[in-house]
């Protein structure tokens, strides 16, 4: 399908200018000048209206909508060991399909068109992803036993044969995701390194997120969760690293050095008292950097233009430094970086050549009103009810605010039956 996107306020790489974005099968063809025999087959009048690419959610848990507002104002631990894990021994594959459904409804209505993802019951995540056509990146959690190895490896080799099963999707891939360094001890870290070495898969992982892990960790190996990971090759440069909140300087530089994505979750790691990563001095120091929510269950919403806002504001205050992070350097960090965490190149940006996951915005709205400068209005002023339309590569998923492939009055009444039988209400 050709589409043209006409006369729109286009946030580009390097400007935002009114413009006309031509797209055809899926790709941005040109920008301004009309490609030759281009023949339009549906056209989208940009009047009043902004188009950004689409945000990435560079880290979240998808199924854990169900668990939105039920285990708030908890220690992380307590949080985590004493109420999550018991709610989620309740769900069941159907509970983890409708809940990763409800996920991608939010997350599409506010302007993510890509997430990555650690959970289990990865097929019917994919039956989610297929059903919707959001781009994803899905990891089964992967948790070791040294008491046991046959726990880790059995789950090790479930999700290897996932990968392979679903290889060839255009909008889905795989990565390989040791849960923690809590919860993989160092033997079936090296596996997993070197089963990644093996297939050439990424590594999605927790690190570094809060006091105790650190503890627990310097206790058990005399080292910081960022050295253990590093010796035992799971970081490399097709890694993502979440929170990496509690870092030092020396992990700091490993993290460089080993070019690892950090995805920093910026009210989840406030939400649970976990402290605020310092991505002004990973910037400076080279660390590749991304955004993500975490999820529902700790944030508690999918919606990227919070995350924006806050990564934007709470390290000014912190750092006490109007320049800590910038609105334009969240934006990128939000879209192009986020991208890089997925090892792509061809999505996060609006160019000629790039796959077209955008989004459309309605700035004809108090909140957004004058639009002097549309980055600053992307991190400071929107709130995600601005977004119209979502286009994943090249295919409307969302048009004036309607699913054209989603019921989502079916995702609510299902999920709510779920909270009913799990007793989270």
């Amino acid at each position: 399908m050709n589409i043209l996107i006409k006369d729109i306020l286009a946030v580009l790489p390097d400007e935002a200018i009114t413009c006309s974005v031509h797209i055809s099968n899926g790709i941005i063809k040109s920008i301004s000048t009309e490609p030759e025999n281009f023949i339009i087959d549906k056209t989208i009048f940009g009047n009043g209206k902004m188009l950004i690419p689409g945000l990435v959610n560079a880290h979240t848990h998808a199924p854990m909508t169900i668990l939105r507002n039920c285990a708030d104002d908890l220690l992380f631990h307590e949080w985590l060991f004493g109420r999550i894990l018991p709610l989620e021994e309740k769900l069941n594959r159907e509970d983890i399909y409708w809940g990763t459904m409800l996920a991608i409804t939010e997350m599409l209505r506010s302007g993510t068109t890509s997430f990555i993802d650690m959970y289990d019951f990865i097929d019917d995540m994919v039956r989610a992803v297929d059903d919707t056509g959001i781009r994803a990146v899905l990891s089964r959690g992967l948790v070791g036993d040294p008491n046991d190895l046959t726990v880790g490896e059995s789950k090790l080799r479930e999700a290897l044969d996932t990968a392979e099963r679903y290889e060839g999707r255009h909008n889905l891939t795989f990565m390989l995701a040791p849960h923690a360094p809590y919860t993989c001890d160092e033997g079936f870290q090296r596996v997993v390194a070197q089963e990644a070495k093996r297939t050439g898969m990424a590594i999605n992982t927790h690190l570094s997120e809060g006091p105790v892990e650190i503890e627990t960790i310097k206790k058990q190996y005399g080292c910081s969760p960022v050295e253990l990971m590093d010796r035992t090759g799971l970081l490399t440069d097709t890694t993502v690293a979440a929170h990496c909140v509690q870092v030092t300087d020396s992990d700091i530089a490993i993290l460089a050095e080993r070019g690892v994505t950090v995805a920093t979750n910026p009210v989840s790691n406030l939400k649970l008292a976990n402290g605020v990563a310092p991505i002004p001095k990973m910037l400076k120091a080279g660390v590749k950097v991304a955004l993500g929510t975490d999820g529902a269950a700790s944030n508690n919403t999918l919606n990227m233009f919070r995350e924006l806002s806050m990564l934007s504001l709470i390290h000014k205050g912190v750092n006490r430094d109007a320049l800590a992070i910038t609105a334009q350097e969240g934006f990128s960090i939000a879209t192009k970086g986020g991208a890089m965490a997925m090892g792509r190149n061809d999505i996060g940006e609006i160019k000629p050549g790039n796959i077209a996951d955008l989004v459309i915005l309605d700035i004809k709205c108090p909140n957004m009103q004058p639009v002097n400068n549309p980055q600053s209005a992307l991190a400071y002023s929107a709130n995600g009810s601005e977004v119209e339309t979502v286009i994943v590569g090249g295919r409307v998923l969302m048009e004036n605010r309607e699913f054209p492939h989603i019921d989502s009055d079916r995702v609510y009444h299902e999920v709510s039956k779920i909270c009913e039988r799990i007793g989270t209400r």
